[in-house]
């Protein structure tokens, strides 16, 4: 798989942030920062998340993603759109229930859309990344009891690990 990224345009209220090959934790800080700053911008009236150039996404990133169509719909009422055409991340997708937070768009979008800029990778100390991994995956937990399931043993093991630290 290569080596992930993560691009961004805004406009006018519209974000569009898209995935591009292997998301993984080492972008979660990056991709938090950047989830944060367009929470906070008053009058967002959409986001769309392109994952159609994604090869593998990692649950951090799915949980942060889900955080942002949680405070979208509370703070702003609308809720975010993703596109992919993906087989395999369709399935994680659906899966982790972002059917139930997300609208997502399974067919080829318009690729004349926006000028997409790459966002700078942040660096986090380790305890950063720690709380960032744990609040990502207790959002996912919360989303369905699949997942439930499927990340409390890591969900417990990382708030003995916040707590020995």
């Amino acid at each position: 798989m290569s080596t992930g990224k993560i691009q961004y345009a805004e406009s006018d209220g519209s974000f569009i942030l898209k995935f591009v090959g292997d998301v993984r934790l080492t972008l979660c800080s990056t991709l938090d920062r950047t989830l944060d700053t367009i929470l906070n911008q008053p009058g967002i009236k959409s986001v769309i998340i392109d994952l159609t150039e994604t090869q593998g996404i990692d649950s951090t990133s799915l949980g942060l993603l889900a955080r942002l169509s949680i405070q979208s719909q509370k703070r702003f009422g609308f809720v975010p759109t993703i596109l992919s055409t993906n087989d395999d991340i369709n399935r994680i997708l659906m899966t982790m229930g972002f059917d139930k937070v997300f609208v997502i768009v399974k067919e080829a979008a318009d690729k004349g859309v926006k000028v997409l800029q790459d966002l700078p990778s942040e660096e986090s100390a380790d305890q950063e990344v720690m709380d960032k991994v744990l609040s990502a995956h207790k959002t996912l937990m919360d989303l369905n009891e699949h997942n439930r399931q499927e990340f409390q043993d890591l969900v417990h093991r990382l708030e003995r690990d916040c707590k020995a630290s």
